[in-house]
């Protein structure tokens, strides 16, 4: 265990304006200078100066020419990371084992990506090789495997069409409170119902937005948080663990992975599904929210669905999820920006969206790599 005083925690926080962005693409717009933007605002966050960095992760952007857009030859610790969302929870993990281990002291942690100005896919003839062995059923996108994960579960507890709705809805009405958000009008369940299929049977609202946008974090010795300009956020416990074969899709709904995780995470910070004051799932795709509450705990096997209903998920619910609007709403930054949202939860930040008394928060991620957080206010 780490000392007190090297324990790791988030004191910067920044993102780009996710829905500026959206409404203005711009085909020269630049990855790097997307992810340059939100350090710089995580640095301002955090009130430090630039050259107090010394290690440096980034996802999506690679990190050579990321460390000479800002500027930064000679870090203690410097690599990158694919940029797969599983990758966001990865970042955060790795960086808070360096710093509790004295491999660096203050590490930030970036990510940029414009993937909506330059027309990126995320499927059909671009697959991704994780999925090149399903291409031949038509599998060409991890959507396609969500769905066909999803029309299983349905078969396996009964689940009947449109239960997916309540967290569709919760993620616009997040995402009409936040001024960032690309989307920042709410739907009803009948325009959920009305909306399209992608690969039945997830619908267009099931889907993640492709959106530019930059996100960075500073992760530093619990010691150095303190003197800093904002109420630290410390990292109480990190897990994660594969689920890997060749293809996305999880014959269990990653459930084995995500108990092992949930037990690690648990043990170590002392708390549970119930000391959550709210709980910032990866959502890909909305299945992948259901798939989460019940590998870790929050809802019972085959229950998931029925768990989000009455409003429970809602800010002023018992256990509210995705504040800014997730993936469905606020923006896609592959996991990067939950754990903005997190931090700003805690210390109070959230605005119109805030969850009253939050102390606590937890980032999920169930994936072929399933990672989670358990993060609390100083």
């Amino acid at each position: 265990m780490p000392s007190n005083t090297r324990r790791a925690a988030i004191v910067g926080v920044g993102q780009t304006d996710f829905g500026m962005l959206y409404a203005n693409k711009d085909a020269r717009r630049n990855a790097h200078g997307l992810a340059a933007e939100a350090l710089r605002a995580a640095i301002d966050d955090a009130g430090m100066e630039k050259d107090d960095i010394d290690g440096l992760v980034t996802s999506w952007v690679d990190y050579g020419r990321m460390a000479t857009v800002l500027g930064m030859r000679t870090p203690r610790i410097i690599y990158d990371l694919h940029g797969a969302g599983r990758m966001s929870g990865m970042a955060v993990q790795q960086a808070a084992a360096l710093v509790e281990a004295g491999a660096a002291d203050t590490i930030a942690l970036v990510y940029g990506n414009n993937g909506r100005s330059v027309k990126m896919r995320y499927g059909g003839a671009t697959a991704n090789p994780i999925v090149a062995y399903d291409t031949m059923y038509g599998q060409t996108s991890a959507g396609a495997e969500l769905a066909m994960m999803y029309r299983r579960y349905q078969y396996e507890y009964g689940v009947p069409d449109g239960a997916l709705a309540p967290i569709a809805i919760n993620n616009r009405r997040n995402a009409a409170r936040n001024p960032v958000a690309v989307m920042r009008s709410e739907i009803s369940e009948q325009q959920y119902l009305d909306s399209r299929y992608i690969a039945e049977p997830l619908r267009l609202l099931d889907y993640c937005i492709i959106n530019d946008g930059g996100v960075a974090l500073i992760i530093t010795t619990l010691e150095r948080a303190r003197a800093l300009r904002k109420r630290p956020v410390t990292i109480a416990a990190s897990a994660s663990r594969g689920d890997l074969w060749n293809f996305y899709a999880s014959p269990d709904f990653f459930y084995a992975a995500c108990q092992d995780v949930a037990h690690r995470v648990y043990g170590k910070s002392g708390l549970g599904p119930a000391d959550m004051d709210c709980v910032q799932i990866y959502d890909n795709f909305t299945p992948t929210v259901v798939f989460s509450l019940e590998g870790f705990g929050f809802a019972k096997q085959g229950e998931g669905w029925e768990w989000v209903k009455g409003g429970r998920i809602a800010t002023e619910g018992e256990r509210p999820l995705n504040t800014a609007g997730g993936h469905t709403g606020e923006s896609y930054m592959q996991g990067w920006a939950h754990h903005v949202e997190a931090v700003r939860q805690i210390r109070g930040e959230g605005g119109e969206r805030q969850v009253a008394n939050c102390d606590t928060a937890q980032y999920i991620c169930a994936s072929p790599i399933v990672s989670s957080h358990v993060l609390t206010g100083e």
